[in-house]
């Protein structure tokens, strides 16, 4: 069927989101993911060319300047295609389903993410950057341009057989979709789930793949993969049961390479070495040079990550960085006026306002004249010595490859403060004054003189969570020492709390939408929105004990189960509800990647809620959950370690603290607990200023209890004893 005649416009103008309001101007007539639009599609016989980026990511916005804005390549778009502009954070499932696609049939996968798809949806040919003919690298290899014209002359002429060949892919890609439907049956059967060997097998894992050299595993680029790190640094924090399996050396290298790791990231260029706040990941091995956008997600991982090892190590250094990360989710321009938290600060940046073109890292990069421009003559032999300042700039050209951080330097620490002193011939304080006072100024010339990167202004439900829950255990953890931080994270974890409940939250449905900006979006949440607040919400009701929080989780829990939960298979989390019509596959999310995995979250939640509400049909879902990966983690351990505190939890139980009333032992107890890092532990708190009305009602081993009489009580594998003072100092002696 030939392709009927139809005249577009641009429709960037009607959406919401940054990113694709961004390609406004385009020539390209970019149409919106829509019914509307797949009508259209379908109407006309056209292939849809699906793009789908995100604000902060710079090869999003070279192929934008380069080609989305060129007259010729908005020609071959706008006559043969129906272009489509997505935003990935607002629209993840549709994401996922073509970044599989293309890993299955590329084995790479990118932003931005360019997808050939059928008017019935199915794909048919994808990758992400593609060269200018006009660019550099264009010039010496296939175009874009190429592409378009191979593509629509094939569409053209063998229009039957691209669409059977867009069928079968489609077939493979829900047959390799199997991840969470192959196991479940111990589950059902009531036999053992899986075994907890697999925390060792997760271990080596990581062990022969880890850089004893830079930290991290591989080589370039790196990740910070907060997930992974955070289970490591754990092993040794879990009962005697699981450090005998690791075994006692290994829970030890474990514990190591997640420090090593987070030391290497917390002095490289990926940290922001005078401002706050990480970068998304490193293109070199020895965390120097990052791709410079600043995620949430990734920040309010590693608060959670960065905390863990304080509380562990108690390294001054991680004890930094927890501060900064908290400041950064906590201030301008992360934390929206109305108490959501951003989604995003773009890599790219004007190096003036007087500029037009954005430069990568524009920001973030300081010249050796710059140094000698704003610091004194003795603070640029501190400062530059300390950050890795060279006067040719000291980014390598293989990775610049745009040439745009030419005479650049990304501020990397280089000396601990005692050999820096040492080689200077200066006392150690002179040297952490210097260092200071050079930080002072030089942010206060970048503040000044620089305009800030873009924002991405969306709230994302999911990422909130994340936020949440990272800054309510901070604020806990710091209530004692840090009393006036510890105030500043809690109001900035509840504001966001609140802005979500307000603004994304249908008290009418008990449902939640993924994305505010200016309104709500039309977006309903995911699988992933609903599992990481909860996560979050039970976090901050650990923190605060007002039973407002633990209601509200419990209330989504309920229609996370009744949205996405499978009944008729294996058990655990699809990702999206049933009968959304333009999903082709509808998939589980088990394995960890840049974000938690859902099904990782959301069986911890079910452990964690089945044991603070005394409700034993969630622990049996959060058991139903894991088996029904029994599979794909006994095959790959260490690509889900997200959920290796739910597979503890399967096989040992949860260990739930009750503390009641007011006196010594109660105190210790919740400090104690605040203080520590304690996986698969809750702690619920009736009496005492807590507001636990709701509680009480939902735990029925709770309504009669006597609020003010002081109470310690700790439960485990179905016993439960009473501590005094000496005995909550030996169970967290343990």
């Amino acid at each position: 069927m030939a392709s009927r005649h139809v005249t577009l416009a641009n429709r960037c103008s009607e959406s919401k989101s940054p990113y694709v309001r961004s390609h406004m101007d385009n020539p390209t007539a970019w149409q919106l993911w829509s019914p509307e639009t797949l009508e259209l599609a379908r109407a006309s016989n056209r292939l849809l060319f699906v793009s789908i980026g995100y604000s902060a990511c710079h090869w999003c916005h070279v192929m934008a300047h380069e080609s989305f804005m060129s007259d010729d390549i908005a020609q071959l778009l706008n006559e043969n295609f129906i272009p489509v502009k997505i935003d990935r954070e607002e629209r993840p499932d549709i994401d996922r389903q073509y970044m599989d696609f293309l890993q299955a049939t590329t084995g790479g996968g990118g932003w931005p993410l360019n997808v050939f798809v059928t008017p019935d949806l199915h794909p048919i040919f994808g990758g992400t950057y593609w060269p200018n003919a006009s660019s550099e690298r264009g010039k010496h290899g296939t175009s874009f341009e190429d592409i378009l014209q191979k593509v629509a002359t094939l569409w053209k002429d063998q229009e039957e057989r691209v669409r059977e060949n867009g069928r079968q892919i489609t077939t493979q890609l829900r047959d390799f979709a199997q991840e969470g439907s192959l196991g479940g049956e111990k589950a059902e059967g009531g036999e053992d789930g899986v075994d907890l060997d697999v925390i060792e097998d997760a271990y080596q894992h990581y062990k022969k793949r880890f850089d004893s050299v830079y930290g991290g595993f591989g080589a370039s680029p790196k990740f910070p993969t907060p997930v992974h790190l955070r289970a490591l640094l754990r092993f040794g924090a879990h009962n005697q049961v699981v450090r005998d399996i690791v075994g006692g050396e290994d829970v030890e290298h474990a514990r190591y390479m997640a420090v090593k790791t987070l030391e290497c990231m917390a002095k490289g260029g990926i940290k922001d070495q005078i401002g706050h706040g990480f970068a998304r990941y490193s293109v070199t091995r020895d965390w120097s040079l990052p791709h410079f956008e600043k995620m949430l997600y990734d920040n309010a991982q590693l608060l959670h990550l960065y905390l863990d090892a304080w509380l562990i190590t108690k390294k001054e250094l991680f004890l930094e960085m927890v501060h900064d990360i908290a400041t950064y989710l906590t201030t301008e321009p992360i934390q929206s006026s109305l108490g959501g938290i951003n989604a995003s600060e773009d890599a790219d940046s004007l190096k003036t306002e007087h500029d037009h073109h954005k430069l990568e890292g524009a920001f973030y990069v300081f010249s050796m004249n710059e140094f000698e421009k704003v610091l004194t003559e003795e603070e640029v032999k501190v400062c530059a010595k300390h950050w890795n300042v060279q006067p040719k700039g000291n980014v390598e050209r293989r990775y610049d490859h745009q040439g745009e951080l030419v005479g650049k330097n990304t501020l990397c620490v280089m000396y601990d403060t005692p050999d820096l002193a040492k080689e200077l011939s200066m006392s150690d304080e002179e040297v952490k004054r210097m260092i200071a006072s050079g930080k002072r100024k030089l942010l206060d010339y970048r503040n000044k003189n620089r305009p800030r990167p873009a924002l991405d202004d969306k709230i994302v439900t999911a990422w909130n969570g994340l936020a949440i829950g990272a800054l309510a255990r901070a604020s806990a953890a710091l209530s004692s020492s840090s009393p006036q931080r510890s105030r500043s994270y809690l109001q900035g974890a509840e504001r966001a709390a609140q802005c979500i409940k307000q603004h994304l939250f249908d008290p009418s449905t008990n449902t939640l939408h993924r994305v505010y900006r200016d309104g709500p979006g039309e977006t309903q949440g995911f699988a992933d929105d609903y599992a990481f607040l909860i996560s979050g919400l039970l976090d901050l009701y650990e923190t605060t004990f007002e039973d407002s929080y633990l209601e509200l989780a419990d209330t989504l829990q309920q229609t996370q189960i009744k949205l996405f939960w499978d009944d008729k298979g294996a058990g655990a989390f699809f990702s999206t509800p049933a009968n959304q019509p333009d999903i082709l596959v509808r998939t589980k999310d088990g394995m960890d990647n840049a974000e938690p995995s859902t099904n990782g979250v959301s069986a911890q939640n079910l452990f964690r809620l089945g044991s603070l509400l005394n409700d034993e049909s969630y622990e049996k879902m959060g058991k139903r959950t894991v088996c029904a990966f029994e599979v794909e983690i006994g095959q790959h351990p260490g690509l889900f370690t997200g959920m290796m505190s739910s597979v503890i939890a399967s096989e040992l139980g949860m260990r739930g603290l009750m503390v009641v009333g007011e006196g010594p032992a109660v105190e210790a107890a919740v400090r104690l607990m605040r203080e520590g890092a304690r996986p698969n532990m809750t702690v619920l708190r009736v009496g005492g200023g807590a507001k636990s009305e709701w509680l009480r009602g939902r735990n029925e081993l709770l309504r009669d209890l006597d609020g003010k009489r002081e109470m310690v009580q700790v439960c485990e594998g179905g016993a439960c004893r009473l501590l005094d003072v000496k005995g909550v100092d030996a169970l967290f002696g343990e």
